[in-house]
């Protein structure tokens, strides 16, 4: 498995995704080597030096405290890493969006992390290991660390964490949903954890087979009439991010989950409306393999 690179700069950067598959050599895709990291900061574009949130050492500090928590189980890593990540890097939807920072993290920052999570393993038609290079540079619901924030940033209720913890312990669950657009109503993301939650939905299969039920139901139901949801209130995430803007943010406990922003949570009534709605979706299903008796 390969080392951090011999230079991993101190801030965060923007990494331009045609600069980046530069680096994204042969040996880095098997995980045999990394590169320097000098080059790599010649070409990146700097980000604000007053905003204290671009200081890489706390998330340096998470990837290895998850390598060496989950050596044993990779894939558990990432409900661990997902709300912590989400509370070190406190940003905006818009900023979340911008790939580049994305790049400069997986690969300045910790590509050997993007190794150690994603390196497939050895089959009989694809011997070689291999890293997909979509983990260093694709879409957000593919890439290394976007598919973390963004599932945390989805299925957090306000400030708690814990349905993140659920979702992302369902690898199916956020390769599936995380490209769904209707995860954006919040109703909606915590009524699929507490499926996930109670046990009805848990294989591959049934969240694809729960997601199609659902795109199809929204084509004619609005869930946001089932299950309102309250506009939230901007100025509290404002809030939170100006704390670590200004150096003040603590950083995040590894042993409890940390606190999201002070937003209201989504009303009780309107997730278990919509809880007990997929709940009957789900009985009529198109999943692979479930028979009648089922």
């Amino acid at each position: 498995m390969i080392p951090a690179p011999n230079h991993v700069p101190g801030r965060l950067a923007l990494l331009a995704t045609s600069d980046a598959d530069t680096f994204l050599t042969e040996e880095l895709l098997r995980a045999e080597q990394v590169h320097e990291g000098i080059d790599l900061a010649k070409v990146v574009d700097p980000l604000p030096e007053d905003d204290a949130r671009w200081f890489v050492e706390p998330v340096r500090s998470l990837v290895e405290d998850a390598m060496f928590e989950f050596r044993e189980d990779r894939t558990r890593a990432d409900a661990w890493l997902a709300p912590r990540l989400h509370a070190t890097l406190r940003l905006t939807r818009r900023e979340a969006a911008d790939k580049r920072l994305w790049n400069h993290i997986a690969l300045a920052v910790a590509p050997d992390y993007v190794a150690w999570r994603h390196l497939s393993k050895p089959t009989a038609d694809r011997p070689v290991r291999r890293i997909a290079a979509e983990r260093f540079r694709g879409p957000a619901d593919r890439q290394c660390f976007s598919r973390l924030w963004w599932a945390a940033e989805l299925f957090r209720n306000g400030p708690d964490y814990e349905p993140v913890e659920i979702a992302c312990g369902n690898q199916d669950l956020i390769h599936t949903i995380l490209r769904n657009d209707l995860i954006d109503h919040r109703p909606t993301a915590q009524a699929l954890v507490q499926l996930v939650k109670r046990g009805l939905v848990s294989t591959g299969r049934e969240v694809n087979g729960l997601g199609i039920a659902i795109n199809a139901a929204g084509a004619t139901l609005i869930y946001d009439v089932l299950a309102q949801d309250e506009p939230r209130d901007p100025s509290r995430l404002r809030d939170w991010i100006a704390i670590a803007q200004g150096g003040s943010a603590p950083p995040v406990a590894r042993h409890g989950l940390p606190e999201g922003p002070d937003e209201e949570p989504v009303s009780e009534a309107s997730v278990a409306a919509l809880t007990d709605y997929f709940a009957e979706l789900f009985e009529t299903a198109p999943v692979r393999g479930r028979t009648t008796a089922d």
